[in-house]
């Protein structure tokens, strides 16, 4: 039997201690939070499960990371549709036929991708250099000004020409009038919200968990009383900063009540002017179908922040300058056999669920030598 301390109850976190716990580990999971599930948590409110940190919808093409999670909670057939909103201008997304037809009233896709083709020229034969470069290489220039700049540039606090170019790359275009924004073979979120899934992992009589206790109150005797510590913070907080401070983005939610049973129509809505100082409204009960109490809805507006020490760090800024930081505290960490580092903090990479599921289990993997 080996003593295990997860620090952090969020996905990877619970994933690991979940199954380590299987095979007769003993786990003690602490967490900074108040409450477990880290930024999947989910509360019931007027009978409508908010997503507290964020939209969050899990989608992948991996059966058995699908058929996984499944064994936690039931799942609705959510499809993420977003709508953008330009200054009261309603376009769909991801970019598809019905957005092409409602900007340039095109009709086939022939005629759109000519209209792109068109827009394209104004690059020549240049070469992308960054994000306003490459976006407009993908999409033309109507719908990079109207939908991508300002939206972009709250999200990430720069300007699109300062912008690494790969951040747009794999934009979804679509000559297609499908609303669907994943191309993922399976999608939904679980009925009754995600905490209940981190409930159900945390449920072993060998696993102690512990809300409202900060790590770094007690970093070494942790690390001296416990036989191997999974940590899902930050990589650089857990050596002090001592190379340097990787960079976050961080986000404030702002979340209200309405005495209103439909506000807006869709789950997620994008404001993609530069104006509107929020990146986009959530209603979470379309989430689930407009299940929830009636004439009551929960909306929260999502707003960009840069990130700071002893801000809530939400995604890594994955640039070539941060990356080879990241790789330097991999090095270091060799330094530190009993820790072993993981999550969206823990490895400085942008996950989706799926693949922090698929991440945690290969620790496992790793670790007990399945």
């Amino acid at each position: 039997m080996t003593n295990y301390l997860v620090v952090g109850s969020g996905l990877f976190g619970s994933t690991f201690a979940y199954e380590v716990a299987k095979r007769g580990n003993r786990v003690k999971v602490i967490e900074k939070r108040d409450h477990i599930a880290g930024n999947i948590y989910t509360k019931e409110v007027d009978g409508i499960q908010v997503h507290q940190y964020g939209a969050h919808i899990f989608h992948t093409s991996n059966k058995e990371i699908w058929e996984y999670i499944n064994q936690f909670a039931e799942f609705n057939r959510y499809t993420n549709s977003p709508v953008a909103n330009y200054k009261g201008e309603i376009y769909n997304l991801p970019f598809n036929m019905n957005t092409f037809n409602k900007l340039w009233g095109v009709v086939t896709p022939a005629e759109a991708q000519a209209k792109i083709d068109e827009q394209r020229q104004v690059l020549g034969d240049k070469k992308p250099e960054n994000l306003e470069e490459q976006a407009i290489s993908l999409i033309g220039t109507d719908i990079y000004q109207k939908l991508i700049k300002g939206y972009t540039e709250k999200q990430w606090g720069q300007k699109a020409t300062e912008l690494p170019a790969f951040i747009i790359r794999r934009l979804p275009v679509r000559l297609t009038y499908d609303n669907n924004y994943f191309n993922d073979t399976y999608q939904g979120i679980p009925i009754g919200g995600y905490t209940q899934i981190i409930e159900k992992m945390l449920a072993s009589d060998l696993i102690d968990v512990e809300t409202g206790v900060d790590f770094f109150d007690q970093k070494q005797e942790y690390i001296d009383q416990y036989d191997k510590v999974i940590f899902t913070g930050m990589i650089d907080q857990f050596f002090d900063y001592q190379l340097g401070e990787l960079e976050y983005r961080s986000l404030r939610f702002e979340t209200e009540e309405m005495d209103v049973d439909n506000y807006q129509g869709n789950a997620v809505v994008n404001y993609t002017d530069a104006e509107t100082p929020y990146t986009r409204l959530i209603e979470h009960k379309h989430f689930e179908f407009g299940k929830g109490d009636k004439n009551k809805t929960i909306v929260t507006k999502e707003y960009p922040a840069n990130w700071s020490r002893g801000d809530e760090p939400y995604y890594p800024i994955n640039n070539d300058k941060n990356n080879r930081l990241y790789k330097a505290y991999r090095d270091l960490a060799q330094t530190e056999p009993k820790v072993v580092f993981g999550g969206r903090l823990g490895q400085y990479r942008y996950y989706d669920m799926h693949q922090v599921i698929h991440a945690a289990l290969q620790v496992v993997k790793d670790e007990l030598k399945d």
